[in-house]
């Protein structure tokens, strides 16, 4: 019993320690891997300059090829997150508004020979010595067999399907989860007004409006009993006195849009925000089908006639069998009588 504990115990402890399966593929539309790729677990690794934001991100591992393909060269870089909320804030980290928006993995950007896309989980660096007509088609192959996460970890976050797509400038949209990124992203909204140890998540993006541009922030906060204590805060937290300054609560969401644009616009903005709770009724109430008193009698007499059945047929064919096989066959088979039944010791003989 003893061994067979330490069995079980250590096959845990190798599977909880077993590496993580490759992020890049030897080959793909042509490039082979040239040399063994570089892979490490440690954020100051993949990004010397902000390792805190990859770790706030949830990295868990990094790898770093080069590919050939004839004559052209190709160096990619892969960071593997937790789900694909970390993945977005990071390339929503690292992409800039100059870069242009591509059609790879989940979304992508390129600036000249560099190309940032990320897929599910995970980010993708490549950089070209050179362009061709085929560069964007031979790496959304390379997105197509990366080994992304299924389920909840390759949902985006929830916060990101309430931004008002029409006046904001998607190439700014970008994802923050901690206060590192935030300190890093250089935002002017002080993060004591924002209260990281309340563990919330915001989106913020540039504004285009028919009476100026401006700022707009989503922050997500896990109670709305903690977004309504927030937002007296928030309400005084203009960055740009003088300017228009708008602030709304809707559930646990704090909406604030601020620049130069008209005070009618900024509350049109953010009233476009509205957050819709959905409820799940999970708990025992007792009222199933299977606790209903009427199924539980309606089964039983229908058990009770399945038996009755059941016992008549078997009554039917041990009574009726013998007296018809003897009709059929009178040489093998006869009906007992009485007599056959009654036990004689013949004593006289």
């Amino acid at each position: 019993m003893l061994a067979l504990l330490f069995c079980v115990l250590q096959a845990a402890g190798f599977a909880q320690n077993a590496p993580a399966a490759p992020l890049l593929p030897k080959s793909f539309a042509g490039w082979t891997m040239s040399g063994t790729p570089q892979t490490s677990t440690s954020a100051a690794q993949a990004d010397p300059a902000h390792p805190a934001v990859l770790i706030e991100d949830g990295l868990k591992d990094v790898e770093t090829a080069t590919y050939t393909n004839d004559d052209r060269k190709l160096t990619v870089k892969a960071a593997r997150f937790t789900d694909s909320s970390g993945a977005f804030a990071a390339f929503s980290f690292y992409r800039e508004p100059r870069m242009n928006s591509e059609t790879i993995g989940t979304m992508a950007a390129s600036d000249n020979e560099r190309v940032l896309f990320f897929r599910s989980n995970i980010l993708v660096e490549a950089k070209f010595d050179k362009l061709t007509a085929m560069s964007a088609s031979e790496l959304r192959e390379l997105a197509a067999v990366l080994p992304v996460a299924t389920g909840p970890e390759a949902q985006l976050p929830p916060l990101l399907s309430h931004l008002p797509h029409q006046a904001v400038e998607k190439k700014t949209v970008r994802f923050i989860q901690g206060p590192q990124t935030y300190a890093a992203t250089s935002q002017p909204i002080s993060s004591q007004a924002i209260d990281f140890s309340r563990s919330p998540e915001l989106i913020t993006s540039d504004l285009h409006t028919s009476s100026g541009n401006g700022s707009l922030m989503l922050i997500e906060y896990p109670t709305p009993a903690i977004a309504i204590d927030k937002l007296k805060t928030l309400e005084l937290a203009n960055p740009t006195p003088g300017s228009t300054y708008v602030a709304r609560r809707t559930g646990p969401i704090v909406v604030i849009a601020w620049g130069q644009f008209s005070e009618n616009d900024g509350r049109k903005l953010v009233g476009e925000v509205n957050y819709e709770a959905e409820v799940t009724w999970n708990e025992y109430t007792g009222l199933g089908r299977k606790d209903n008193i009427g199924t539980i009698v309606v089964g039983a007499f229908a058990l009770a006639g399945i038996i009755f059945v059941f016992s008549l047929g078997t009554g039917a064919i041990f009574g009726f069998t013998r007296p018809l096989l003897a009709k059929v066959f009178p040489g093998r088979f006869h009906v007992k009588t009485e007599e056959d039944n009654f036990i004689r010791l013949h004593l006289r003989d």
